[in-house]
């Protein structure tokens, strides 16, 4: 190391720490303003605007890798190469599938993880492959969560650009299983196993436009399986019938009474069953959703639906004899847990802080993410979007808008460098 970059480094680290003693001494509320002060910081931060044409070639080349639920092993590959193209230390891939790499400050701690997730809510054998009209880019996950993936990479190519040092490590993560019945596994796994204990703050960039997350909404989900002996429709008329069950349990289902605030919700969103159309079946199914950011009312709502499949159950059985009486599997294939970070902590203040001196429009949401697993545990964490704008998200439709969308590389670039600070 030369002596003239000794020289600039040290006034580059003593700069970050004055930012951090203000963050920790008078709160995060002025912290975005303090680093664009910074050299390194504003040279990092053009080095994002510059490059965001190679940040959305990349977005489209990830998103054209298949990541199926539970499938998510080939786009991993890709972002471990790209990790360790861009430098960072001890890039692996962990048990769960979560691709790691760091990028070490002066201090190991405070360790903020800046995370995306590499899985799609599209079956295998779906055509990912991106197109382009002007901005915009279109095909299934460009914007959730292609474009969240293509940021942190932005950001630890953009930090490098500018040679910025931080007191703290930022540890940037491609994780496995946030959509659908992945049930949140990768960041699970994080800050149960791979991580565990050394997370001091957590930031998902996930989706896109450019909001702050701050409540986690959390979720149960099952599958209501009822089983019969099942029949000929005419020859063993009489039996009860799964389907006709599975009737009884969605209208009482669509019949459920929930308050809007907390907003909570519910929806049968599979259903599935039966042989012909001549049989009674001998087995049906459905898979449903409820959800609220608060914990007493999702435990309501869960306990009513169990309420409702079990009455169905015995109604079904009731209405005819005791020939062939129907049993019930009622599995739980997903609990998200709600929880939220305060408005007035130091995280939430630190991404206002940021968007605002970025001069970006503040709005503050709720959503089910991966910053659910460290809200619940009370460890500071938000969720932020990725910039542009995006459509059509979760359909084979999907598209994404990229005009201006460097203000989200530049966004979660400068909170990351505000977040790891002591």
């Amino acid at each position: 190391m030369s002596s003239r970059w000794s020289v600039r480094l040290g006034v580059v680290l003593v700069s970050l720490a004055a930012a951090s003693s203000i963050v920790a001494q008078e709160g995060a509320s002025d912290v975005g303003t303090r680093l664009l002060a910074d050299p390194a910081v504003r040279a990092a931060l053009d080095a994002a605007k510059a490059g965001e044409p190679q940040l959305l070639h990349d977005q489209a080349r990830i998103c054209a890798i298949p990541a199926p639920p539970f499938g998510e092993g080939e786009r991993a590959k890709e972002l471990r190469r790209l990790f360790t193209e861009l430098g960072l230390r001890g890039v692996r891939i962990d048990e769960a599938g979560n691709v790691i790499g760091e990028r070490p400050g002066r201090a190991p701690r405070p360790n903020l993880v800046l995370a995306a997730h590499l899985d799609t809510v599209f079956p295998e054998g779906t055509d990912v492959r991106v197109t382009r009209e002007g901005p915009v880019l279109k095909g299934p996950g460009i914007g959730d969560d292609c474009r969240g993936l293509a940021v942190i990479v932005g950001v630890a190519r953009a930090l490098a650009a500018g040679k910025v040092e931080t007191p703290g490590t930022i540890t940037f993560v491609a994780n496995v299983g946030e959509e659908g019945l992945g049930d949140l596994r990768g960041a699970r796994h994080l800050f149960e196993g791979e991580l565990k204990g050394r997370i001091d703050r957590f930031v998902s960039v996930d989706g896109t436009g450019l909001d702050i997350t701050h409540i986690g909404v959390g979720s149960r989900r099952y599958r209501v399986t009822y089983k019969g002996p099942g029949g000929h429709s005419y020859g063993a008329f009489g039996l009860a019938s799964p389907i006709h069950a599975l009737g009884r349990a969605i209208a009482k289902i669509g019949d459920f009474q929930v308050p809007a605030q907390p907003k909570t919700t519910f929806t049968v969103g599979r259903i599935g069953g039966g042989t012909s159309v001549n049989s009674i079946a001998y087995e049906a199914w459905m898979e449903v959703d409820m959800r609220s950011a608060d914990a007493t009312a999702l435990a309501a709502v869960d306990a009513t639906f169990t309420g409702a499949v079990e009455a169905a159950l015995r109604e079904e059985n009731a209405r005819w004899s005791d020939k062939g009486k129907l049993t019930l599997v009622n599995d739980l294939v997903g609990d998200r847990p709600a929880g939220r970070t305060p408005e007035s902590a130091a995280i939430v203040q630190a991404a206002v802080s940021v968007t605002k001196a970025l001069g970006l429009p503040v709005a503050l949401n709720e959503g089910s993410t991966d910053s659910n697993v460290p809200m619940n545990l009370g460890i500071p964490a938000v969720t932020i979007d990725g910039g542009g704008k995006g459509t059509g998200a979760h359909s084979l439709s999907e598209a994404f808008d990229s005009t201006d969308s460097w203000k989200g590389t530049q966004r979660a670039l400068l909170l990351a460098v505000a977040l790891a600070q002591p």
